[in-house]
């Protein structure tokens, strides 16, 4: 895995998880990783397990020279769609960050510019770039941890376990319970009907 796209030293990667959710918010992290930074487990979080993205978690907070996480809950979602939150997020994050940098590198292909500062958006970019994985890993992490806290008040949606995720468990409890307010109301929430009971 690579660790820089640009020479930069001081280089920016940024990257989300949440966006395909039904309910909790989409959350961003924006990290600088120093230039001697190395981690063989380090990997897009998707493809890690829970147990190593934990672990993860406090190295990459450790070693960063630099981090920023933001959640945007469902109500901004709903107002501005998930595309327009989740650059939201990752600007807020972005924001956070004390180190003026001289680029971005982002996961995924589309983003707004954030102040004057470069960009490059990269296909599958939290597997080829350190600074975008270790985003990831951080994005993850504190939107799991947010989505357990939810299921204390919540439980019957289990987003322990499913984290807001459209699973079958999920939305069998939509249909028995109805909506919250942590859901996204612009969201298909059920999918439609195509046969009859008769």
């Amino acid at each position: 895995m690579l660790r820089l796209f640009h020479t930069y030293i001081d280089e920016i990667g940024t990257d989300e998880a949440g966006r395909g959710c039904l309910a909790g918010p989409v959350t961003a992290a924006a990290l600088i990783l120093p230039k001697d930074f190395e981690n063989e487990v380090l990997n897009d979080s998707k493809l890690l397990s829970e147990r190593k993205r934990t672990l993860l978690r406090p190295i990459i907070e450790k070693k960063a020279l630099n981090f920023g996480v933001a959640h945007i809950f469902p109500e901004e979602i709903d107002k501005i769609n998930i595309l327009n939150a989740s650059i939201l997020a990752m600007h807020t994050a972005i924001g956070q960050l004390q180190i003026r940098s001289k680029f971005i590198i982002v996961d995924g292909n589309r983003f707004k510019p954030f102040q004057d500062i470069p960009h490059e958006c990269i296909i599958k970019g939290d597997s080829k770039f350190m600074s975008i994985a270790a985003a990831s890993v951080l994005a993850k992490t504190y939107r799991d941890e947010y989505m357990e806290r939810l299921h204390e008040e919540f439980p019957m949606y289990n987003w322990k376990k499913n984290k807001g995720y459209p699973t079958k468990e999920h939305r069998e409890a939509i249909r028995k319970y109805g909506l919250t307010k942590h859901h996204r109301k612009s969201f298909r929430q059920l999918p439609m009907q195509t046969s009859l009971d008769l």
